[in-house]
């Protein structure tokens, strides 16, 4: 069984150590706090001087850290990571961050013959305990499945993203899509309590619809965005910018800001102007974001049946 460093015991690396260290792998610790340490040390972890010494003792050595600036000084200062690791052991950045660093980080790891990834994490199924999570991790697909039973112990969907870099970008998407989400959640709890309808009926109003069932997006998306084929639509453009428009009429009414809606609106607008308002359904303006992006959404290959098979496949989502 492998040696686990943990390096970095604060609100999120702490639940993630306190898994591996109950799934049985030795573990080593480091940290600045002295509060931090104490329990892991309790159940029989050892303490290491310096993320040096953690690296050269330790098969697996996991970093969960505040900023990327801290991330590279404990990965390639003195006394860091890089100078302790021995070959063909294994560095995994949990921290969330841009894919440069850990890029560079990497090319130093495997000139001493050592392996570093990304592997960021986001919150687990509903119910999962705490320090259980989904994770994202960039790296070559055979050292990911080397170290994929301590992964386990604490990932309920560990999933490999690509090369080096590409955990990160997926994580900050995600967060990305959260901020959105949660924006235009903000928006019509506002307009609803605004325009005198309690907040709580609003929300319940919204969540048994189709913000209660998002899987469905994760239907359209593979047989829609994947495809190229947006027809025949199951709820069509121009009904959808109508509604949406009654709604940012409403905001004006009742003088609530609606920033996300309104660019929504005339991205809806745009595409009903594209004569796409009755034959497509709503996912059609992820054609416009490839036009002003410069990149396809298609995935080479992907039919509609095959899209089935992906979704069918693929029960959490």
């Amino acid at each position: 069984m492998d040696t686990v460093g943990f390096i970095g015991l604060g609100k999120m690396g702490g639940p993630v150590a306190e898994q591996i260290q109950s799934a049985g792998f030795p573990l080593v610790v480091f940290d600045l706090s002295e509060a931090a340490v104490g329990p892991f040390l309790a159940r029989g972890a050892s303490r290491a001087a310096s993320p040096a010494e953690l690296a050269s003792r330790c098969d697996v050595i996991i970093t969960a850290l505040p900023t990327q600036q801290i991330v590279e000084t404990v990965a390639l200062g003195p006394n860091g990571i890089l100078e302790g690791i021995r070959p063909d052991d294994v560095y995994v950045d949990i921290s969330t961050g841009g894919p440069d660093l850990i890029r560079r980080i990497a090319e130093r790891f495997r000139a001493k013959g050592a392996w570093a990834l990304d592997a960021p994490v986001s919150i687990g199924q509903p119910g999962a305990p705490p320090g259980v999570h989904e994770i994202m991790i960039g790296g070559p697909a055979e050292i990911v499945e080397r170290i994929r039973p301590v992964l386990a112990a604490y990932g309920d969907q560990i999933i490999h993203t690509g090369d080096i870099g590409s955990g990160c970008i997926c994580k900050v998407v995600h967060q990305l899509i959260g901020c959105g989400v949660s924006q235009a959640i903000a928006e019509g709890l506002s307009l609803g309590a605004k325009a005198g309808v309690d907040v709580r009926t609003v929300w319940d109003s919204a969540r048994r619809g189709l913000v209660g069932r998002m899987h469905q997006m994760h239907v359209q998306v593979p047989e829609n965005v994947f495809t190229g084929q947006y027809e025949p639509a199951t709820f069509t453009l121009t009904l959808l910018r109508k509604d949406l428009g009654i709604a940012t009429d409403l905001g004006r009414q009742h003088n609530v800001p609606l920033p996300v809606s309104n660019v929504v609106e005339q991205l809806l607008i745009e595409a009903v102007n594209r004569g796409w308002g009755e034959g497509s359904g709503y996912t059609v303006t992820f054609k416009l974001q490839e036009e002003a992006a410069g990149v396809s959404l298609e995935a080479s290959g992907v039919n509609p049946a095959q899209a089935a098979k992906y979704i069918s496949t693929h029960p959490e989502l």
